[in-house]
């Protein structure tokens, strides 16, 4: 990468890392901060939990769509006041319902697919996997963050202060959004980064695809709903205190992530993917009910490291695996479609996690999130192989129709070229190739371009 693309991928990165920090820190605290807010119960403490997750959902591909008409920045910097507005609100509710308008509020402020269509539109073809990688970082980051520095930031400054601080994150995205990237003249409409109505249908319809779509959602339901419950069960049930969370989530979240590594390594670098997506899956469920049935803390926290273990491993490879299954060309559809579900699960799981607390118990909750992922472990197995496929993607000069045809013959003659597709409108040709087999000097003396 060049100076101006460095520049612009770690600030765009660090937005997403401010934004997601702003929406999670409270995820640790909130079950006990908000019980005090008049009308709270649990149900509606879950629905505060994962509201924003609805709004998130619903509006992130509607609003990407949109940056293509009126500008990127335009719609990042609309999207973050909506977030500083929500933020304003939930910092100053003394009502359970008017933090819950304020946590929808700042989901509305759905500029994720937004920002890696800037992201994609400040890098060439060749760096933008790196730069999706650092992006990605970013957000496992925040959570992390998030969990360890929620309950003492909570110490210091109160709900509302974590909230105010959410403010501040977002006024520092505009500022980064504003000043540390470059103004892109011609927003460029690139199929890997961009959903597109176009392969909606087809996204929806592919069943290994739903499957995944399918995964993340259970990912992040269960995690929202789990997070109702949690930090009041180490209060009570193990006389925790609440600015002691922090200690051990440090613990958990340190162990699941060494751990995690074999597991991804095994996945990706091994060709283990089914086996460890299985895996992974049946230890959610196990985790799950572990947690309900140990008496001690030691076990409960051995329990929470090894849920977040297969949740890591899990959101680490699950976006590896969609952008190998999707419709080549449309990985930006799948990612949409993907990411979509993943705020959904947000939202279902803190309204339902909330709703089966207020009434029924939490043993109910724990062993109705464990029984899914125990269900779910038994649909994975009989999923076919994930193909070790990557995608790739290169730059071509507007041609005739026979020069794409030729072009098209070229590099479906390649040894590992699995499918490809060229889009005149966007000047680009995508591939899928397998890397094992793939002949790398043909495919380069066709797309010199390509860095292999």
């Amino acid at each position: 990468m060049d100076v101006i693309e460095r520049r612009s991928v770690l600030a765009l990165a660090m937005v997403y890392l401010f934004r997601m920090l702003g929406l999670f820190l409270i995820m640790p605290v909130i079950s006990v901060a908000a019980d005090g807010l008049d009308g709270s119960d649990a149900a509606l403490i879950g629905a505060a939990i994962g509201i924003y997750g609805f709004t998130q959902a619903s509006l992130q591909i509607p609003m990407g769509m949109m940056s293509d008409k009126i500008g990127r920045k335009r719609v990042i910097i609309f999207g973050l006041m909506l977030f500083a507005l929500g933020s304003i609100i939930c910092a100053n509710a003394d009502s359970i319902v008017t933090l819950i308008i304020g946590r929808a509020i700042q989901g509305a402020g759905a500029i994720a697919s937004t920002l890696m269509a800037l992201l994609s539109d400040v890098t060439k073809e060749q760096n933008r996997t790196k730069a999706m990688a650092m992006v990605g970082i970013s957000i496992g980051a925040s959570f992390m963050i998030s969990l360890i520095l929620g309950p003492i930031l909570y110490q210091w400054v109160g709900l509302s202060g974590l909230f105010y601080l959410s403010f501040g994150f977002s006024i520092v995205g505009m500022a980064l959004v504003l000043w540390a990237v470059p103004n892109v003249t011609q927003h460029s409409f690139r199929r890997d980064t961009t959903p597109s109505l176009v392969a909606l249908k087809g996204v929806l319809k592919d069943s290994q695809l739903r499957f995944l779509n399918i995964s993340i959602l259970l990912l992040h339901g269960s995690l929202t709903a789990l997070f109702v419950a949690i930090p009041s069960l180490l209060i009570h049930r193990y006389g925790l205190a609440l600015g002691q969370h922090s200690i051990l989530y440090l613990l958990v979240m340190g162990g699941a992530f060494i751990l995690m590594l074999p597991l991804v390594i095994a996945a990706e670098g091994k060709g283990k993917m089914k086996q460890v997506l299985t895996l992974v899956i049946g230890i959610l469920g196990a985790t799950t009910l572990l947690m309900e049935w140990s008496a001690q803390l030691w076990l409960f926290a051995v329990a929470v490291c090894l849920f977040f273990v297969a949740f890591n491993t899990l959101e680490a490879t699950l976006p590896s695996v969609i952008s190998k299954l999707a419709p080549v060309g449309y990985r930006g559809t799948a990612m949409g479609v993907f990411s979509t579900h993943q705020f959904m699960g947000a939202f279902i799981g803190g309204a339902g996690g909330g709703w089966l607390l207020q009434h029924t118990s939490v043993t109910v909750l724990f062993s109705v999130i464990g029984g899914i992922w125990l269900m779910w472990s038994v649909v994975s197995a009989f999923q076919p192989a994930p193909k070790q496929v990557a995608s790739m993607a290169f730059s071509v000069a507007a041609q005739t129709e026979d020069d794409v045809h030729q072009l098209k013959k070229q590099l479906m003659a390649i040894q590992g070229v699995e499918d490809m597709q060229i889009f005149t409108d966007e000047q680009t040709a995508y591939l899928k190739v397998d890397k094992k087999q793939l002949d790398k000097a043909a495919l380069q003396r066709v797309a010199p371009q390509i860095q292999l």
